[in-house]
């Protein structure tokens, strides 16, 4: 159901978006490890690979150094043709092995990337409106592309080097005590350094992340605003404004991207810097300690090398873990939607299974807001088989009451119940199975006509579905498009007019056959010829159901059992159309108004 919080008269406005605030690393990652645990298989063997290519690299460096020792300082050159040998399978197993496991990862992260997407969107369609008021469309798309993009890209890169690194640390680690314990100890001295400086270039790296996100969504949520708007941008002139405007917003973007990548890109320098002065170190202490015997010349080659690939996995966790603050503020933005309450949460488990229609609103109020009440005990009957008009002036809580019926939003004080029942007790989709609705702005969906009207009804039949348009009287223009009803509809249906949209909207509410029709000045934008039409086939659609119509143009709702005058949150007036004129309140001076006007 499309989203008619945000657009529809009197409905609420989008609050402004609220600066993020820091969450929980390590229960994101965590959050992140459960959704790769759903493919074990296939993670166990990106581990497999990841470990088979870092023992490979690490038994290079020694089978270097046993080379140096047995071979090269002793003058004999017998068995030197086999370490090369094993040296040679070392190097290449370990780039096949490394190949393998990219492709397994690759695999892996999009597999779990897939998972979240799907989880996002499923939840996205549970979320009650009022969610949907507090957020942007171009936010809400940013989440669900840049944010999971996002997350993906760093998957690919990150959990092979992330496995690679621990265990080439632990394997140097073991290997280096083994041959030299001391000047083990000498290459850890600017451990504490780079821990130090990892975590304090980590906070900026992750706040300016998260900043970098935020303004993509706001940066991508005027772009599509924009461009919806660009009839109403021209007409205003408004062209040079709004490019100001994107500068600005652009310009932010900007200026936090660069601060981004800059704290993210100091890492590398900074750790070459402490990787030089360990190697210089050990290749001093260690030449030193050759000289006088204490080790011999191969176990230093080893150490060196050895020296490197303990060095080489902190950078890269250094650096992966600058990528993961990227990563992790997307994750964020992700799982807030996920982790939002749906509005089947706590919903009432009653099915309503039949409706007569019997609605009644008992000292309702509501406000979008609480401080600002829209509904102010509002009390009404509309009883099986009647019809309920709506009037009054722009604001007034018309839409209000459509919304609070089909429960997009819930009410704060007073009851509505549907044949007896408190619709806070009955099952939403039980109670919006029995609803019809046709908006004032006509919504259709990328798809062919017939589908478009088979949205309330997928079991309908061709026959009923062409039944439907004649009686919205969309058959006709139906059937001169080349492809008929299986016209694909462009985004939006703009390759309709907004006129043949309504008409369809129309005939999807027929085919639905519901107990409860709501129709929102669905005649609004058809002309006066067609609107004479279809008042015929919508009498005939009313018939036996409870129907509630918001209209302006009074001369629609002149038959209907009850019209309702709301004013200012509050029936002023109701009764019959005659009944109306002849008190001559405030639905005789709108009538006679629109009559003069005529």
């Amino acid at each position: 159901m499309p989203n008619v919080g945000m657009g529809m008269r009197g409905g609420p406005q989008p609050a402004p978006t609220k600066k993020e605030k820091p969450k929980n690393i390590g229960l994101t990652l965590r959050r992140i490890g459960q959704y790769l645990l759903r493919f074990r298989g296939k993670l166990i063997n990106v581990l497999l690979a990841t470990a088979g290519a870092s023992l490979l690299t690490l038994a290079a460096p020694y089978l270097i150094g046993v080379a140096i020792d047995k071979f090269m300082t002793s003058g004999s050159h017998r068995g030197l043709l086999t370490v090369c040998m094993l040296l040679f399978i070392a190097y290449a197993g370990s780039a096949v092995l490394t190949w393998l496991q990219q492709r397994l990862v690759v695999s892996v992260s999009q597999l779990t990337v897939k998972e979240m997407r799907s989880d996002l969107f499923a939840r996205l369609q549970m979320l009650p409106i009022r969610f949907f008021d507090s957020k942007t469309n171009g936010e809400l798309m940013s989440r669900t592309t840049n944010d999971v993009e996002n997350v993906s890209g760093t998957l690919n890169q990150s959990v092979t080097q992330l496995l690679s690194s621990v265990i080439m640390l632990i394997g140097s680690l073991a290997i280096m005590l083994s041959l030299n314990v001391w000047l083990t100890l000498l290459s850890m001295v600017t451990i504490p350094l780079v821990l130090l400086f990892t975590k304090k270039v980590a906070g900026f790296t992750r706040r300016f992340f998260s900043s970098q996100q935020q303004h993509l969504g706001e940066l991508n949520g005027f772009i599509e605003e924009t461009v919806s708007g660009q009839k109403v941008i021209r007409v205003y002139r408004r062209e040079k404004r709004s490019t100001e405007e994107f500068d600005v917003m652009n310009k932010r973007l900007t200026d936090t991207s660069i601060k981004a990548q800059i704290y993210s890109g100091v890492t590398g320098p900074f750790m070459n810097v402490f990787n030089n002065l360990s190697f210089a170190l050990i290749a001093a202490i260690g030449g030193w300690m050759a000289f006088n015997g204490f080790t011999t010349v191969g176990v230093i080659v080893s150490f060196l090398n050895y020296s490197k690939q303990f060095q080489r996995p902190l950078n890269e966790l250094a650096n992966q873990f600058n990528l993961l603050q990227s990563a992790v503020a997307s994750a964020e933005r992700v799982f807030e939607i996920i982790d939002t309450e749906t509005e089947y949460e706590g919903d009432g488990r009653k099915p309503l299974t039949e409706c007569s229609g019997h609605v009644r609103f008992h000292g309702v109020t509501f406000g979008y807001r609480k401080d600002q009440p829209i509904l102010k005990d509002v009390s009404l009957e509309a009883k099986p088989g009647q019809t309920f008009a709506l009037v009054g002036p722009t604001g007034a809580g018309k839409t209000t009451i459509i919304n609070l019926l089909t429960r997009f939003y819930d009410i704060e004080q007073g009851k509505i119940t549907i044949d007896g029942f408190d619709l806070r007790e009955l099952d939403r989709n039980s109670v919006r199975r029995q609803l019809g609705i046709v908006l004032q702005d006509a919504y259709v969906f990328s798809d062919t006509i017939r589908e478009n009207l088979r949205y309330g009804r997928a079991d309908a039949t061709d026959a009923e579905v062409e039944q439907a348009a004649k009686l919205a009287n969309a058959h006709s223009f139906i059937s001169k498009l080349q492809n008929g009803y299986d016209t694909v509809l462009s985004a939006g249906g703009t390759n309709l007019s907004h006129g043949q949209r309504q008409l369809l909207t129309i005939a999807r509410a027929i085919l639905a056959n519901p107990s409860i029709l709501i129709l929102d000045e669905a005649t609004s934008s058809i002309d006066t010829v067609t609107e004479m039409q279809i008042q015929a086939a919508m009498r005939e659609l009313m018939k036996g159901r409870t129907s509630f119509i918001i209209a302006h143009r009074l001369s629609t709702i002149r038959e209907a059992d009850q019209i309702l005058c709301i004013v200012d949150g509050e029936i002023r007036e109701q009764g019959t159309h005659e009944e109306l004129l002849e008190q001559g309140g405030f639905y005789n001076e709108l009538y006679n108004s629109q009559t003069n006007s005529a």
